[in-house]
């Protein structure tokens, strides 16, 4: 069942997202070549704590971290480890916060020093089309108004978006009805209405779409090596433009 939420509950949600926005902003000063995934997630718990929140991925379904961090070919739900950032790597960071009963998700792409043209062309041309779906999100549209915009700039760039993991409704539970693809035909799925609250996330292989799963169960890569990008924005489905509540302010 889909979720409406109140302006009570918004404001909370609205607060959660910060302490993801803000969070985020620091683990991406310090995505420096020679820093270890491990350090990156120790960071990340203490802001979270010490802005009041609490890390939503910790035990969640299992997961072992506060945050995911992917690197390269790895597309999502990578595990922080000893492993050291490399000049060239591409690093996609996905984290959530729970703020009194309510969670709020985002993501980035970092460039870690000079990367290939590939990988800036591709971290691009997922940034954009993350906003592109955002601006699709308004009320009286379709989920897969949001799904095709994302899905046809990505495709335009030569690009292919991944289809095993799509974004999610999110408020009281880190993951609500309803899902939102990011491929697919407009005009289809659960109506826009004021209130609701959808996790937006593309995640954009510079090859093939198809992905695989390590041994940890949990790390996904590129069926093919290439590589990956993820970006994502908890967004609110308002009476006018829509409002994205995992952004700086």
């Amino acid at each position: 069942m889909i979720q409406i939420k109140s302006a009570e509950e918004i404001a909370l949600m609205a607060r959660a997202g910060a302490i993801v926005a803000e969070t985020l902003e620091e683990l991406k000063k310090l995505a420096v070549a020679g820093i270890s995934t491990s350090e990156l997630e120790r960071a990340a718990e203490g802001i979270i704590i010490k802005k009041g929140g609490r890390p939503a991925f910790k035990g969640y379904r299992g997961y072992p971290a506060s945050i995911c961090v992917s690197i390269n070919e790895q597309v999502v739900h990578g595990i922080p480890s000893g492993r050291k950032l490399k000049d060239g790597d591409l690093l996609s960071i996905d984290l959530g916060v729970f703020y009194e009963g309510f969670y709020g998700d985002a993501a980035i792409t970092v460039a870690v020093g000079r990367v290939s043209e590939i990988a800036r062309r591709l971290m691009k041309a997922a940034e954009e089309s993350l906003y592109l779906g955002i601006e699709r999100a308004v009320e009286g549209n379709r989920v897969s108004d949001i799904s095709n915009a994302v899905q046809k700039h990505v495709e335009a760039a030569g690009f292919s978006v991944v289809r095993s993991f799509v974004g999610h409704g999110i408020g009281r539970m880190l993951h609500e009805e309803p899902q939102v693809p990011n491929f697919g035909t407009p005009g289809k799925g659960a109506r826009l209405l004021r209130g609701m609250a959808l996790a937006i996330e593309p995640m954009v292989n510079a090859g093939g779409w198809q992905v695989d799963v390590l041994e940890d169960g949990w790390t996904a890569v590129t069926s093919d090596g290439s590589l990956s990008a993820h970006f994502e924005h908890t967004v609110l489905i308002t009476g006018g433009s829509p409002e994205i509540l995992t952004k700086v302010v």
